[in-house]
């Protein structure tokens, strides 16, 4: 009882903390956490930097999907850099080996902890093979980049081929070759999937005169490498109506004969 009245418990447990004594801590004491904080700090980086307790283990590979491009030709891209403590490894340096692979458009690294170095790429998709004096093909993807010649064009790809008429071949120094074939596979991209998997070759006679052809024998005046979306459109309707000759190269005044 204070002053008659009945005492709170609650009022004498705060005013017992009020009145008890604090722990503080000294100069010295100080310096002790410090030095077991900073020697905490150095043991976790040494385990996460230097020592082999986080090594790579394996590297997990995303997108390599066929045997034109396969995990292990990843891995070997990467090399030395996927050597030792995962938080050491250069990611950058890593992605830009894995992209001077000439099938990889492009790639992906990060850090799985606490063993593995994930890679996730990405192809380059073949949407035209250009057929060379040599007799071999070159495959290019939808930007315009080479990325492998071989013997034979990939099943399902418009084939290139360069007949040049006179006047093209007079006009060279105004518009070169590889202009010709970059028209020529800017064309081969923009064809629906559907007409892609029925052309059989892309005859360039010149830069205004584009010839696509189509398995079945039939043939599509495509003229030049413009407004290829709307040419794209306007043959897809026209191919409803049956011909031999398609013409789009004026997609607002398009024509079907034979």
């Amino acid at each position: 009882m204070v002053d008659g009245r009945l005492a709170d418990p609650l009022e004498e447990e705060l005013e017992a903390e009020e009145h008890a004594p604090r722990l503080r801590l000294s100069r010295r004491g100080f310096v002790v956490l410090g030095v077991l904080g900073a020697a905490v700090v150095g043991v976790l980086a040494w385990v996460v930097f230097f020592s082999s307790l986080l090594d790579v283990r394996d590297v997990a590979v995303q997108g390599a999907t066929d045997d034109k491009l396969t995990a292990d030709q990843v891995r070997a891209a990467i090399g030395g850099l996927g050597d030792g403590p995962l938080a050491r490894v250069d990611l950058d340096a890593a992605q830009r080996r894995i992209e001077a692979i000439p099938r990889v458009a492009g790639a992906e690294v990060w850090r799985g902890w606490p063993h593995t170095l994930q890679v996730k790429v990405t192809q380059r998709k073949a949407v035209a093979a250009v057929k060379g004096d040599d007799g071999q093909f070159t495959q290019m993807d939808a930007a315009g980049v080479s990325f492998a010649t071989e013997a034979a064009p990939p099943a399902g790809v418009p084939v290139v081929e360069l007949r040049l008429s006179q006047q093209a071949k007079d006009a060279d120094g105004v518009i070169s070759r590889p202009q010709l074939v970059q028209g020529a596979v800017a064309v081969a991209a923009g064809l629906p999937s559907d007409v892609a998997q029925r052309a059989g070759a892309l005859l360039v006679h010149s830069y205004d005169d584009i010839e696509l052809q189509l398995s079945g024998g039939a043939t599509v005046r495509w003229g030049s490498p413009e407004q290829n979306d709307r040419k794209a459109r306007v043959l897809v309707a026209l191919l409803a109506q049956k011909g031999t000759n398609y013409d789009v190269s004026a997609p607002d005044a398009p024509a079907v004969s034979g």
